[in-house]
């Protein structure tokens, strides 16, 4: 694989990756803000986002649309440099953040509104820039709504592992690709047992489950390249629905395993 940097090469990353994990990052964050000017920030920050990826693969003399295999291959290492560095709390600052949860089933609730709320926003956002006379664009504003759906899911899954007294042990990158592997499932996987995290490691397994979550994604979002605000409507159902669906597997699979330490909860808020 080229060397970030390189943009003679065909299908190269874009250049500047910090800057697009760091778009995530804010994007993320954006998860639990009230719905009052929160989604014309997320269409901020989804633009920028796009502009991004946009002028990065411009310098490799590709579009995401003439070179779809590029294009995933580009869009999955922008997910793996940004997973480790997409900002996860732990319990006990979910617990003071939120302290009328009185039960983890309740702090999870209020953690899934927050994200399909940001994950609405985007998709509304990508489909309001589809608007815009840009037909060469739109595969970019694609791209960046996935990074960014994904970047929010994947904050949601590391939190719900929090609260669920389930958070694997392991480095902050271990854990990272650990919950990648579980977006890439749509599930919540048992990342207790020992050896899991070895196994989930920056492989080319992990890519490769990585993609084809990218890609079916991808297909689903295609409606929201649609004219006028037609996409925008679309856009933000769709995201809506798959984060909800993911959110309510991920519970469901964590909800029926029993934490590795049954004190967890009352220690993280004394």
């Amino acid at each position: 694989m080229a060397p970030i940097g390189e943009p003679e090469q065909p299908g190269g990353l874009p250049e500047d990756p910090d800057e697009i994990t760091a778009e995530l990052a804010r994007i993320a964050a954006e998860a639990e803000k009230r719905d009052d000017g929160s989604r014309d920030g997320t269409a901020r920050r989804v633009r920028a986002l796009a502009r991004r990826l946009g002028n990065g693969l411009a310098r490799g003399g590709h579009r995401l649309g003439t070179g779809p295999r590029n294009g995933l291959r580009m869009l999955t290492e922008q997910l793996l440099d940004a997973a480790p560095r997409i900002p996860v709390r732990n319990l006990a600052t979910l617990r003071a953040q939120h302290p009328g949860a009185r039960t983890p089933e309740e702090l999870a609730d209020l953690l899934v509104a927050g994200a399909v709320r940001a994950s609405t926003a985007v998709g509304a956002s990508a489909g309001t820039v589809a608007m815009m006379p840009v037909p060469l664009m739109m595969p970019v504003e694609l791209a960046s709504e996935l990074l960014a759906s994904a970047a929010i899911e994947l904050k949601l899954i590391a939190e719900l592992y929090a609260v669920y007294g389930q958070v694997p042990e392991g480095s902050a990158r271990q854990r990272s690709y650990a919950y990648l592997a579980a977006w890439s499932e749509g599930r919540g996987m048992d990342l207790t047992r020992p050896g899991a995290l070895l196994a989930l490691n920056r492989s080319a397994a992990l890519r490769r489950q990585v993609g084809k979550r990218l890609t079916r994604s991808g297909l689903r979002k295609l409606p929201t390249l649609a004219p006028l605000l037609a996409g925008a409507v679309i856009g933000a159902r769709v995201s809506r629905k798959d984060t909800l669906r993911l959110a309510t597997t991920v519970r469901e699979d964590l909800h029926g395993r029993r934490p590795a330490d049954p004190g967890y909860w009352d220690a993280a808020g004394a």
